[in-house]
């Protein structure tokens, strides 16, 4: 029969399961290995030490559920577990600041050059008739439309 008092063994295990697998990642090689960069800054990498100290961290933690209120090195086993963590998290600093902070679009083009920001265009040759366009204007600035139209076709290829 499954009563209230094992709750917190479970949810301790689960834990544990999960410092395990933190512990497991950073002892394990690394099966994926990205044969050519194409991010615009190079990826932070991962202090293995600082994640197997997380992964101890958070295996303490659970140990410290499963033992409940009856286990004596309870408090122990929390404040250990606590201070390994952030150990842990001050090691990968760089690895979970990029993590969180660069969630936007981080890719390079084909040729090795970051692709243009979204709504910027760069100078179109001028056209008769239309304003001349600021050669000196970078490419973040927004430079003015063509004055005319381009043409449409009237009648479809082939």
């Amino acid at each position: 029969m499954f009563r209230i008092e094992h709750v917190p063994i479970v949810l301790g295990l689960l834990v544990v399961i999960i410092g395990a697998g933190l512990i497991a990642d950073a002892w394990l090689p690394d099966g994926v290995v990205v044969p050519v960069e194409r991010r615009r800054r190079t990826r932070a990498e991962r202090n293995l030490r600082g994640e197997m100290l997380l992964g101890l961290g958070v295996v303490c933690l659970g140990a410290a559920l499963i033992g409940r209120d009856t286990w004596r090195y309870g408090t122990v086993a929390m404040f250990l577990g606590a201070a390994l963590i952030v150990v842990g998290a001050v090691m990968n600093r760089r690895f979970l600041h990029e993590r969180y902070a660069f969630r936007g679009e981080a890719r390079r083009s084909e040729q090795g050059a970051p692709p243009e920001p979204r709504g910027v265009r760069r100078a179109m040759p001028e056209t008769p008739g239309a304003p001349p366009t600021p050669m000196s204007a970078g490419p973040k600035e927004r430079l003015p439309t063509r004055a005319q139209p381009q043409e449409r076709r009237k009648h479809p290829r082939g």
